[in-house]
């Protein structure tokens, strides 16, 4: 490491928590949907569906490096950075990582949405499905199926990107599991929000979501 690097705290305890939280649960709904454990599926998507709901909050009310407005940038930005090499250090996410962060939130809001509409025409039906047409339902369960392979593919695009950035010396798993980069320059810390405020708003949400969805599927486990 240089002695002109500084090691700063960037990424805050809910964003780390949520990332690694919406690893594990992407696995899971995966694992449930392969082997038809279609109420735990619907559990953990329910469990996601928070996380995705307080991210969406986080991202206009939470830490400086959380918030949308710190890491959206237009298209030609996007391609700048792209063409240039070699590629400026981000303090927080870089704007392709930035895109793939707005790709990944995007397409999971949509297989939950879709997932409330869904059936696997045996035993489990989402609990919106009265809400549509039988064809609509169908449909749905198609692009909800469908849509999950997309999500995989850009697990894998990200995880190949995060890769190339540890080949090249910056270590961004490291990151997210501390929180802490090392960053050259003089450079001012971004401002975190207490967790405590981010454990409020994931309470609040929780709630919500066990009274309308989880509730009745955990009292048929």
């Amino acid at each position: 490491m240089s002695i002109e690097q500084q090691k700063i705290k960037v990424w805050d305890f809910p964003i780390r928590l949520f990332h690694w939280s919406m690893v594990g649960l992407l696995a899971g709904l995966w694992w449930t949907a392969e082997i038809g454990e279609m109420q735990w599926h619907q559990v953990l998507a329910y469990v996601l569906m928070t996380l995705i709901l307080f991210r969406l909050v986080w991202g206009f009310i939470g830490s400086e490096t959380a918030k949308f407005s710190h890491f959206f940038v237009g298209p030609k930005k996007v391609i700048q950075y792209a063409l240039t090499k070699p590629k400026p250090r981000s303090l927080g996410h870089n704007p392709l990582g930035a895109y793939m962060v707005f790709a990944l939130l995007g397409l999971i809001m949509l297989q939950l949405t879709t997932g409330l509409f869904a059936t696997d025409e045996i035993f489990t039906e989402g609990p919106l499905i009265h809400l549509v047409s039988s064809d609509t339902a169908n449909w749905l369960t198609w692009l909800h199926k469908t849509n999950f392979n997309v999500i995989l593919g850009l697990v894998v695009l990200h995880v190949a990107a995060v890769i190339v950035h540890v080949v090249k010396g910056e270590n961004l798993v490291k990151a997210m599991f501390s929180g802490y980069k090392y960053v050259s320059g003089q450079v001012t810390a971004p401002a975190l929000r207490s967790p405590w405020l981010a454990l409020v708003i994931v309470a609040l949400l929780f709630a919500g979501i066990w009274l309308l969805l989880l509730g009745p599927v955990v009292s048929f486990l």
